[in-house]
C-alpha cells in the first residue's frame, strides 16, 4: 500500500478494483456476516456519518468499527442541507427503515481540521475551522427540525476529526467538548462517565453503542502516534488522492488519501466535482502523485435486481458523463489524462459490477 500512490496509473486502477473485489469477498464471508450480526445485536443503535469527501476522513478505520456498520454520507467540506431533495429523501428513508426495525439512529455530523497546521484543514471551508463548526451546528438544527429535538429516537451529534492523529472531538449541547487526543489508555475506564456528563440527554443504550467507537479511536490514536515516531505518518497527513469517486457505495476504500468521494446530494453537483479535480491536479503538480493519469469512478448501489438495478445503471452512466464533461470544461489538460469507469453496486453483497462502455 505504501508505494501504490507512485505506481503507473494502470497499476493503481487494477489495484483499486482488486481491493473492491477483496472487500466484497470478505464482506460476504460467513465470518464477517456473523460478526456484523453479533455487533448489531450487541449495539443496536444505527449510526450514520455526514462527512467531507477528503480522503483522510475514514471514520470506520479511525474507530476500529467493522465494515458495513456505519452509513456514510459524503460531500465537499461535509457541507449538507437537508432541504436538498435527494439528500432529504435518502436520509429520511434510512432513518425510517432503522426505526421500523426498532432501532434508534445516531447521526455523527463531522467537520475536520489539523492541529499541526491550519493549512491542512478543510479545503471546502478554506481551512476556516470556525466556519466548518458553525455549518455543522446548522445541520444539527435542521436534524432537530426534521426528526425532533427530544433526541429519544434520532440524535444529531457534532464531531470534530483532527486529521494529524485521526482523533475525534465530541461537542456537547452545552458547549463542552470531549477531545480524545487528550486521553490515553489509562482513561478508558472513564470514557463512559465522561460521555454521560457530556451528553446527558442521549439515551443510555445509544451512549453504550457510541462507546466502542471512542475506545477504538483511542487505540487508533496510539497507533498513529507510533507511526509518527517511526516517521511513517507524514505523507498520510497531506493530500495524495488520485481517484474521484462519484455516487455511493465506496465502503471498500478504507484506505486514507486514495480517493475523493463525492456524494450525489447537492443540487450543484458540478461544484464538488470541480473542487475534487482541482485537488487531483494540485497533487500532480506538487509531485505527491504521478502526473500520468487519474481515475473517475461512478457507482450507484441497488437493492433489487430488475428495475432497481436498471435505474442504478442509468444513474451511474449519467453521473460519469456529467462529471467527465465538468472536468473537461474546467481542466482540459487533466481530462486528457482521465480514465473513466462506471459501475453499480449490489448493496447486500457489496459486489462492485463494472459496466461496459
Amino acid at each position: 500500500m505504501r508505494d501504490i500512490h507512485h505506481r503507473p496509473i494502470a497499476e493503481r486502477i487494477d489495484w483499486l478494483f482488486d481491493l473492491a473485489k477483496r472487500h466484497g469477498e470478505n464482506f460476504r464471508s460467513p465470518e464477517a456476516w456473523l460478526a456484523r450480526q453479533r455487533y448489531q445485536a450487541e449495539h443496536p443503535t444505527a449510526i450514520a456519518v455526514l462527512k467531507c469527501m477528503d480522503g483522510r476522513i475514514n471514520i470506520p478505520v479511525a474507530t476500529h468499527t467493522p465494515a458495513g456498520i456505519l452509513m456514510p454520507f459524503r460531500n465537499l467540506g461535509g457541507m449538507f442541507d437537508l432541504g436538498w431533495p435527494h439528500l432529504g429523501e435518502v436520509l429520511v428513508q434510512y432513518v425510517q427503515g432503522m426505526v421500523s426495525a426498532g432501532r434508534r439512529v445516531l447521526v455523527l455530523i463531522t467537520y475536520h481540521w489539523s492541529r499541526g497546521d491550519p493549512k491542512r484543514g478543510c479545503a471546502g471551508f478554506k481551512c476556516d475551522t470556525a466556519a466548518a463548526i458553525a455549518h455543522t451546528e446548522q445541520i444539527r438544527a435542521q436534524m432537530e427540525q426534521l426528526f425532533g429535538s427530544g433526541h429519544a429516537t434520532v440524535y444529531p451529534l457534532v464531531c470534530g476529526f483532527e486529521t494529524d492523529e485521526d482523533a475525534l472531538l465530541l461537542h456537547g449541547a452545552g458547549g463542552q467538548v470531549l477531545d480524545l487526543a487528550g486521553l490515553g489508555a489509562d482513561d478508558l475506564p472513564t470514557l463512559a462517565p465522561r460521555l454521560a456528563a457530556l451528553l446527558p440527554d442521549m439515551p443510555a443504550q445509544m451512549r453504550a453503542d457510541l462507546l466502542p467507537l471512542l475506545c477504538g479511536n483511542l487505540e487508533h490514536i496510539a497507533q498513529v502516534r507510533e507511526q509518527v515516531a517511526k516517521q511513517e505518518r507524514q505523507l498520510d497527513i497531506e493530500h495524495r488522492e488520485w481517484a474521484i469517486c462519484l455516487g455511493r457505495g465506496f465502503d471498500f476504500l478504507h484506505t486514507p488519501n486514495l480517493a475523493l468521494i463525492v456524494g450525489p446530494y447537492s443540487p450543484d453537483l458540478a461544484d464538488p466535482i470541480r473542487k475534487a479535480a482541482g485537488i487531483i491536479r494540485n497533487n500532480m503538480q506538487a509531485g505527491r502523485i504521478p502526473d500520468d493519469g487519474f481515475l473517475l469512478l461512478a457507482s450507484v448501489p441497488y437493492e433489487e435486481i430488475g428495475v432497481d438495478r436498471a435505474r442504478a445503471e442509468l444513474k451511474s452512466r449519467f453521473l460519469s458523463q456529467f462529471a467527465a464533461e465538468v472536468i473537461a470544461q474546467s481542466y482540459p489538460d487533466l481530462a486528457a489524462r482521465m480514465t473513466a469507469k462506471t459501475a453499480v453496486l449490489d448493496w447486500h453483497s457489496r459486489q462492485l459490477e463494472l459496466l461496459k462502455a
